[in-house]
């Protein structure tokens, strides 16, 4: 999944700072259904890792029935802060 074709897919822009909030909003509705219903673990959570970014991931308890799924999902977390601080 590469990160512009996401954001054009899920939101019609391929500049995250192009984004309306009802675009947001519209397209962060979309995922999470896509979210739902995906079964490939590798696409759920690249879909899971593009919502943490926007802010409106699912808590991993929710989102990964796999303990090793949920710990990608925390470190993928802990890297997205360390990059914050830098």
């Amino acid at each position: 999944m590469n990160f512009d074709d996401q954001l054009h897919r899920y939101f019609g822009v391929r500049d995250v700072d192009a984004l309306t909030p009802d675009a947001l909003e519209a397209g962060l509705e979309r995922m999470q259904v896509d979210f739902g219903l995906e079964t490939d673990g590798r696409r759920r959570f690249a879909l899971w890792s593009l919502m943490f970014l926007l802010g409106a991931a699912p808590d991993l308890d929710e989102a990964f029935e796999d303990p090793a799924d949920r710990d990608a999902a925390r470190d993928f977390m802990e890297m997205m802060e360390r990059a914050e601080e830098e």
